[in-house]
């Protein structure tokens, strides 16, 4: 800013007014500008955090009757351990100044005053930690899903998010592309997700009898409420519109780039949906014969298309988005499949939205990137540092979430007992059912039945002896 002096002379201080009421307007454009954008950050960090009401609505509405206490409880729990193990420990480490691998300050917030920076990348933390709760629904302990959720927020993500997020890290030194996440937190989520319902086990009758032969086909278990579901998944549309545009950090002189990547997250969600849900219903057209419009892969399309546009929103052309959505919406069909297969049980299919659509969108956005995407003459360097995102999320997340799952399993901290798990986790561990289910008594129903019929003139009143 350009220092103003005034020397005393009459010829001097028009120039001085100039020069001082041009560096108080600046300062007041930048000011307001700085507010602004922290303003900005936390609209959007609220409404990634209101995701988390969608993954208990979506989790609530997959699960079973007898577990809905519990899995509110633990999307709860995310949102709770989350903040705490990002403030104690995970925002220093992600964003704190030290080596390239991890930040040695800034723990606790000291010295910090970027609390709208703060706010909005805690949303993120929690974001990756509440992925694996539909996952291990109805049969994970309360106790191991806090320790998770503590671990992750407070050590794993922000060793990712440092790596790919800030100047230095070292896979944005290699030149990857993740602008809002589809790898550091969807893939980090999604694959922590995986270790744990392999380590956890599937739900008891989900791919074996009670004598624990397999059966020939996995059961399906019907979901508590299809409104649940479809509340879940607007929700988490509606959040994405913070994840995404939100990740500009600001809306000062990039308002034009937030507003792209809202169109280009709507494009893709509704592409993912219709793809999905229409490959499965031609899918199941040739094997049954009959034509069956699939609500869940609908869901679970569109959310599949909304973490494959994360990575690159602000930089893929619309139409691009679409067929990103499209294949996302493929993807997610297949790996819902491949986890059947292998037996593997996911109870919201958590592990094929976001762990196999956000390698999807990584890829994606090596290949259709207007900057340097391999579809768009950038050549394949792009494409090779992203497939290094991938393989350092695979190798970080599994490296040290593997055995964290297993001490726990050891310790018997990981699953609940079988017959806890038969008769639900809200009476075993919550004190009673979610709702109240109790039935009139049999006599009361018959005796108004009979007063109703009576009025009607449908039955003699019995006569009273005198």
């Amino acid at each position: 800013m350009e220092t103003c002096t005034f020397d005393g002379t009459t010829d001097n201080i028009e120039k001085y007014v100039t020069c001082v009421t041009k560096a108080a307007t600046e300062a007041t454009v930048a000011s307001i500008a700085g507010d602004i954008d922290n303003f900005y950050l936390l609209v959007c960090g609220t409404l990634v955090f209101l995701m988390q009401a969608g993954f208990a609505m979506l989790c609530a509405g997959s699960v079973r009757q007898k577990n809905q206490k519990n899995i509110m409880l633990k999307n709860l729990l995310d949102a709770c351990g989350g903040a705490l193990g990002f403030y104690f420990l995970g925002f220093g480490f992600y964003q704190g100044d030290g080596p390239v691998f991890l930040g040695t300050n800034g723990f606790l917030l000291v010295g910090r005053d970027d609390y709208a920076s703060f706010f909005f990348q805690f949303a993120f933390a929690a974001t990756a930690a509440t992925i694996v709760a539909g996952t291990v629904a109805e049969r994970c302990k309360m106790e191991a899903y806090l320790c998770y959720s503590l671990f992750l927020t407070a050590f794993v993500y922000p060793v990712v998010a440092r790596a790919g997020w800030t100047s230095n890290g070292f896979l944005a030194v290699a030149g990857i592309k993740d602008f809002a996440g589809s790898g550091i937190v969807h893939m980090t989520g999604g694959c922590t997700a995986l270790i744990a319902a392999i380590v956890l086990g599937p739900r008891k009758g989900r791919f074996t009898d009670a004598d624990g032969k397999d059966l020939p086909e996995a059961t399906t278990f019907p979901p508590s409420s299809v409104s649940l579901q479809i509340l879940g998944t607007f929700i988490l549309w509606v959040g994405w519109y913070g994840f995404n545009p939100g990740s500009t950090l600001g809306i000062h002189t990039y308002g034009q780039d937030a507003a792209y990547c809202a169109v280009t997250t709507t494009l893709a969600a509704a592409a993912g949906c219709i793809s999905s849900m229409f490959l499965n219903c031609l899918l199941t057209k040739m094997k049954t014969g009959e034509v069956v419009y699939d609500l869940t892969f609908a869901m679970n399309g569109a959310l599949g298309g909304l973490v494959g546009i994360t990575a690159a929103p602000d930089s893929t052309a619309t139409y691009y988005a679409v067929i990103v959505g499209i294949i996302a919406g493929w993807v997610y069909l297949g790996a819902s499949a491949l986890l059947i297969k292998l037996k593997i049980d996911d109870a919201v299919d958590a592990v094929p939205v976001h762990f196999f659509c956000g390698m999807w969108g990584v890829i994606a956005a090596a290949l259709f990137d207007e900057g340097g995407g391999l579809f768009t003459g950038g050549g394949g360097g792009l494409l090779l540092a992203n497939i290094y995102l991938i393989l350092f999320v695979i190798a970080w997340v599994g490296g040290l979430m593997t055995p964290f799952f297993i001490a726990l399993n050891f310790l018997g901290m990981f699953r609940v007992d079988s017959l806890e798990e038969d008769v639900g986790l809200d009476i075993s561990h919550h004190g009673g059912a979610a709702y109240n289910l109790e039935q009139p008594k049999k006599e009361d129903v018959d005796e108004l039945n009979t007063r109703r019929a009576t009025a009607h003139g449908k039955v003699e009143r019995p006569e009273v002896e005198a």
